[in-house]
């Protein structure tokens, strides 16, 4: 099954899914200040002045980083390995070993000047869980494994290669890093000769949980504790490339000019006026611009830029870009340049498991917390799993709302708060069976 016959198949089949009676559970709860601990150790590798991280994937700090989350991981008795595609991964036997195992995690690589929350707060409070369940001498019956995904930051990688759908062309693009995916893979420990055996396919696993920072102000704002995430938004990359023709500054008329600049900047106004022409809470953004030759005294002649955009409704995305797309092209032929779109990455929308956010709305209850159902509005790893299995997310606020920032903050307690709900969410998906 691919990605765009996904959500038509998925809702049939959660009535694969039947509830065994649960059984009495300890009232287990994980150590937070023992997350934040782990949290500030990992902010050393890679930290920058500004009080964030640069730890972007396949960087040194990556690799230091992943050396001591792994060191983490086996502390909690996890058995840990890294696959070919170079994703981390601690295996804990169950009770029932034929079953298929549950599965749990986040990523640690970052954005460049980024903060020390998104992905890591996942990251740690699965270890922390599997941590907890050790300590108590806790079994579950399904098998469990902990993945911690490489370069979430650069697309999805590492959880793309799980469900087969990371390309060979795509191994050529060139990360933060300055490497390409392909030598990515190699330095941190993968192999990407062997990527098709890393593929999984629909019921290899039971289930994926994933804790996550919410990344926007909504927890924060109205003072909810957990967000249950009622499904992921897709997102769609391109790159732009506008052709004009580079000439003199000071010799060419402003009437003669093929100014690709000057094309898209009317271009990036055309995306911010089509996106917000239609009420809902889609976004789009042109994140980065290159333009060419690049000197004051020199007209640019050809600019390269990016397109992307977000919503829960894939039908509305394509709509989006067929509009800014002839936009586009009316502009180029006003400034007599030439507009070319070059499709980066496709993420289609993933709705979470009704039966999983239902579970986890429980669990948070049980634990005095309140809850409220939210779109995420960010990419996940959880929806390349989607493919793969049902999903759940919970999130946890972000003061203010700030992410992909030095200033990414969440609070211990709401940091605990998490752990314990995505804990007990586990616990109560162990006793699920799949038909």
């Amino acid at each position: 099954m691919n990605r765009r016959e996904f959500s038509l198949a998925f809702l049939g089949g959660l009535g694969a899914l039947t509830l065994r009676p649960l059984q009495d559970q300890p009232k287990l709860r994980v150590n937070g200040a023992r997350i934040i601990q782990h949290l500030n150790a990992l902010g050393e590798f890679g930290k920058n002045p500004q009080g964030g991280v640069s730890r972007v994937a396949y960087s040194e700090a990556d690799r230091q980083g992943r050396a001591y989350i792994m060191g983490l991981m086996r502390a909690a008795k996890l058995n840990v390995s890294i696959d070919l595609a170079g994703n981390i991964i601690g295996r804990r036997s169950g009770s029932v070993p034929t079953l298929p195992p549950l599965l749990f995690g986040s990523h640690i690589d970052t954005v460049p000047e980024g903060g020390n929350y998104d992905g890591v707060v996942g990251s740690l409070g699965a270890i922390e869980v599997a941590q907890t369940l050790a300590e108590h001498n806790f079994t579950t019956r399904h098998p469990l494994e902990l993945i911690i995904f490489q370069n979430e930051e650069g697309g999805l990688i590492g959880s793309r290669a799980l469900d087969g759908e990371l390309t060979d062309q795509e191994l050529d693009l060139v990360s933060r890093s300055g490497k390409t995916i392909r030598e990515g893979i190699s330095f941190i420990g993968g192999d990407p000769t062997r990527l098709a055996e890393v593929k999984r396919k629909r019921g290899d696993i039971a289930a994926y949980l994933e804790l996550h920072i919410e990344q926007g102000g909504t927890l924060d704002s109205e003072k909810v504790n957990i967000g249950i995430v009622e499904g992921i938004v897709g997102i769609n990359w391109w790159d732009v490339t506008v052709e004009g023709f580079a000439n003199h500054a000071g010799t060419t008329p402003m009437n003669q000019r093929q100014d690709a600049l000057l094309a898209a900047a009317k271009f990036i106004e055309a995306v911010n006026r089509t996106v917000t022409s239609v009420a809902g809470r889609q976004v789009g953004t042109v994140g980065r611009i290159q333009a060419l030759p690049g000197a004051p005294n020199v007209i640019p002649g050809k600019v390269v830029l990016s397109l992307e955009l977000r919503d829960l409704d894939a039908a509305k995305i394509k709509m989006f870009y067929e509009k800014i797309h002839a936009e586009a092209q009316q502009i180029a032929r006003a400034s007599n340049t030439k507009f070319e779109f070059k499709e980066i990455n496709v993420n289609v929308p993933a709705p979470t498991d009704s039966r999983i956010r239902k579970i986890i709305e429980d669990s948070a209850n049980e634990l005095g917390l309140t809850t409220r159902i939210m779109p995420s509005g960010a990419g996940h790893d959880a929806q390349d799993m989607a493919l793969l299995g049902p999903v759940g997310m919970i999130f946890v606020p972000s003061v203010a709302g700030i992410s992909h920032s030095p200033r990414e903050f969440s609070h211990p307690a709401d940091i605990a708060n998490g752990a314990n709900v995505l804990l007990h969410t586990l616990l109560k998906l162990d006793q699920l069976e799949l038909k």
